[in-house]
């Protein structure tokens, strides 16, 4: 059996077909509008002045880093496991401290 699929574009302003869909971002967010082409030249129109005036974002801009793990340095990853051993937790020798034997180490502390 054969199957058809279409999909049909419907201005999101007004109803009706729409003839493309326009990408842009605003404030480090990403839209999707389809329109008609009416409706595409005056979205193009309204934004055209603060295009011409902006500069494209290439993405080599200052990365924030993340960072995993609890935040904990390794004098403290140190102690803490060296604590937990002491006090009958049990605790491997690598990898993330479990949040509830670095609580019992801080109230202990």
């Amino acid at each position: 059996m054969a199957q058809v699929t279409r999909v049909e574009l419907v201005d999101d302003l007004e109803g009706g077909p729409a003839d493309e869909t326009v990408r842009f971002g605003v404030e480090g967010k990403s839209y999707v509008i389809d329109l008609k082409s009416e409706n595409v030249e005056l979205f193009r129109s309204a934004v055209a002045d603060f295009v011409a005036a902006a500069r494209r974002d290439t993405g080599t801009g200052v990365k924030s880093v993340r960072r995993s793990g609890s935040g904990l340095g390794r004098a403290e990853n140190r102690a803490i496991r060296e604590w937990a051993r002491n006090n009958d937790y049990p605790i491997s020798e690598r990898g993330r401290i479990p949040a509830h034997v670095a609580t019992a180490y801080h109230q202990s502390n």
